[in-house]
């Protein structure tokens, strides 16, 4: 933490990053709730929030590799002004208009949302001294769920006061305001592409090390989604439903201070071994959700421990990235373990779904258990592809 209070640049560029990010995490419900308002059904509004959450995982990484290409000023700002155009037109559509224009709308607004998570990531590098970037790595990932705290009820509060549509529009305005920012910051502007990334064939997933971490996050976001979905069904089956949102905010509470713990540390695990140990107290923690279901208040104790270790996993993750990333595609390897994470949210809420309502949610917390011992496994059966970093990868002819 102190690496970055005492670098006012770094301090700056994750502030902005922070607000620029924030609208992520208002789509997430913001675009669900004005789709159920212009169709009046929730089936489509799904099928809205489902197609967001597919082209934001397509379109963070092909992103994220122009970055690497042409550098980070353009592709932010190119894209920033896209993605509002489009929430802008999202806004102002008029009650029953056709799904398939929803859809579509909404699949250019995921595919232009601007990487700048990524970004932050490959500038820390930049900023400060190595022994600090690990560091910064546990302040980010800390502070990021500021914004899933936030994000949600301001949206939702935004829909209640003003309208649905009005959401959009400020989500749009912060989305471009937020992103023209970071991009014009001095670092941002001056960040090029190493001159070897225009020579590189397959990206960052030609390297093992990457893959490892791709798959180990599409395990870790099975856990999350599971989770949630699992909090929701505890929460209703106990009468208490309104609890849900609180529970969840203690969850992201505890990962908030996981970080900040970590980042004091030097910044979470640094290798294969430890990682492997940050993510096993994340399964076991979560493991004890399985107990803990029937009553609110042993749900928030749990989830305030089992929170602590998901920050930790992040920055342990992140500080692994510059090494085993190839030269030139830092950017999108920090994209792919976004979209990893998305995808495994989607389909742990989905089987977590299921499960809640044939098992109850009890079952649904089990599910993220064993992804979380699944993702555990991953870093034990692969680990000697972390210990090598990034493959030498030989010039395109």
């Amino acid at each position: 933490m102190n690496a970055i209070s005492s670098t006012p640049g770094a301090r700056r560029l994750l502030f902005i990053s922070i607000v620029a990010r924030l609208p992520l995490t208002m789509l997430s419900i913001g675009l669900l709730v004005h789709a159920e308002h212009i169709s009046g059904s929730f089936a489509a509004a799904g099928v809205v929030a489902a197609a967001y959450a597919v082209s934001l995982g397509v379109g963070g990484p092909l992103l994220g590799a122009l970055v690497d290409r042409r550098g980070q000023t353009v592709v932010l700002v190119a894209s920033a002004l896209v993605a509002a155009l489009v929430l802008v037109a999202l806004a102002l559509l008029p009650a029953g208009t056709p799904l398939p224009l929803l859809v579509g709308l909404t699949l250019l607004a995921g595919l232009a949302t601007p990487p700048v998570g990524a970004c932050v990531r490959a500038l820390f590098p930049e900023l400060l001294e190595d022994a600090d970037v690990r560091a910064a790595y546990a302040v980010d990932a800390s502070v990021v769920e500021l914004t899933w705290i936030s994000g949600p009820p301001l949206a939702l509060g935004l829909g209640v006061l003003w309208s649905t549509g009005g959401a959009l529009i400020v989500a749009a305005l912060v989305v471009l305001l937020g992103t023209a920012a970071f991009a014009a910051q001095p670092v941002s502007r001056a960040w090029r592409p190493r001159p070897l990334a225009r020579q590189r064939r397959g990206g960052a997933l030609q390297a093992p090390a990457i893959r490892t971490l791709v798959v180990a996050l599409v395990a870790v976001g099975t856990l999350f989604g599971a989770v949630e979905v699992g909090v929701a069904a505890a929460t209703e089956a106990g009468g208490s439903s309104a609890a849900a949102g609180p529970l969840l905010g203690i969850w992201g509470a505890g990962s908030l201070l996981g970080g900040l713990l970590a980042a004091r540390a030097g910044g979470g695990a640094q290798s294969a071994a430890g990682l492997t140990l940050v993510l096993g107290a994340l399964a076991a923690g979560h493991f004890a959700l399985v107990p803990a279901a029937g009553s609110v208040l042993a749900m928030a104790a749990v989830l305030l421990l089992a929170g602590a270790a998901i920050a930790p996993a992040y920055a342990s993750i992140y500080a692994m990235v510059e090494r085993a990333a190839p030269e030139g595609t830092v950017t999108e390897a920090f994209a792919w373990l976004a979209t990893a994470a998305a995808i495994g949210a989607s389909l742990g809420a989905a089987a977590a779904g299921a499960l809640a309502e044939s098992a109850g949610a009890e079952a649904s917390f089990l599910l993220a258990a064993g992804a979380g011992v699944v993702a555990t496994l991953v870093l034990m059966l692969r680990a000697g592809t972390l210990a090598s970093g990034a493959p030498a990868v030989q010039p395109a002819a």
